[in-house]
């Protein structure tokens, strides 16, 4: 090879390098790309100012017990695909009464990363009664309620429910978010049919508009044509991402 054909090929590596570097994609051993360029974001509380939001991982009220980290600030960010289908949601629902309730929606990867860790602390239990009564820990990941690399990290999934304006309260689902267990399955039976009808309506809404459920978690949908399918995202969940 000539000294000018490598130097040109040097010169376009380097610049290809630099090019990942600036927009801060990564990709690991497994080849899995993760990038922190948060330009195709945007907040859910300004795209929809209808919502509801309770980010439960920047509070202590969750599965683990203790803020998550990269949780900076008690706001819901999504890719700007994902919120636009979700307004029209909001907007179908908000005209049946209802507003949507939001607890998590882009989780960056060292929230899933804390996730892990905390797995890997058999002894760590407190909130066991609270959220997965019926397993034992080390069933979490292998079961599907958590993993370790999350849908939610590509900027697209959302986790919700339903708030009834008329009643001032979140609607009856039959059962608590980030319930580990057969109840929170979207098909589970025993509960009453009032229960189920408000499952059904919150996920065939969602479904109309684009979303796709899992079967493990009621709460839990996937814009089916996300931007991102293959990058999982780092940067934290603050107002300052955005800029």
């Amino acid at each position: 090879m000539r000294s000018g054909t490598l130097l040109s090929l040097l010169t376009a590596f380097t610049v290809f390098a630099m090019i990942l570097n600036t927009n801060g994609v990564k990709a690991n051993d497994d080849g899995i790309t993760f990038s922190d360029d948060a330009s195709g974001f945007v907040s859910l509380g300004e795209a929809i100012p209808d919502a509801i939001l309770e980010i439960r991982y920047y509070t202590t009220y969750n599965f683990i017990g203790e803020r998550i980290d990269g949780y900076e600030e008690p706001i819901a960010l999504m890719t700007k695909e994902g919120a636009a289908a979700l307004k029209k949601v909001s907007d179908e629902l908000k005209e049946k009464g209802y507003r949507l309730k939001i607890f998590d929606a882009y989780r960056p990867q060292r929230a899933v990363t804390h996730f892990v860790n905390w797995s890997r602390i058999a002894d760590d239990v407190k909130m066991k009664e609270y959220f997965y009564p019926e397993l034992e820990k080390n069933r979490i990941f292998p079961l599907g309620y958590v993993a370790e690399h999350s849908g939610h990290t590509r900027g697209s999934t959302v986790d919700l429910t339903l708030f009834d304006m008329k009643k001032g309260k979140e609607v009856d689902m039959g059962g608590t978010f980030d319930y580990m267990g057969e109840l929170s399955h979207p098909d589970y039976e025993g509960i009453s049919e009032e229960q189920y009808a408000n499952r059904m309506l919150l996920r065939k809404t969602m479904i109309k508009h684009g979303f796709r459920p899992i079967p493990e978690e009621r709460w839990h949908f996937t814009l089916e044509n996300e931007p991102y399918p293959n990058t999982y995202f780092t940067f934290p969940v603050n107002s300052a991402s955005l800029r």
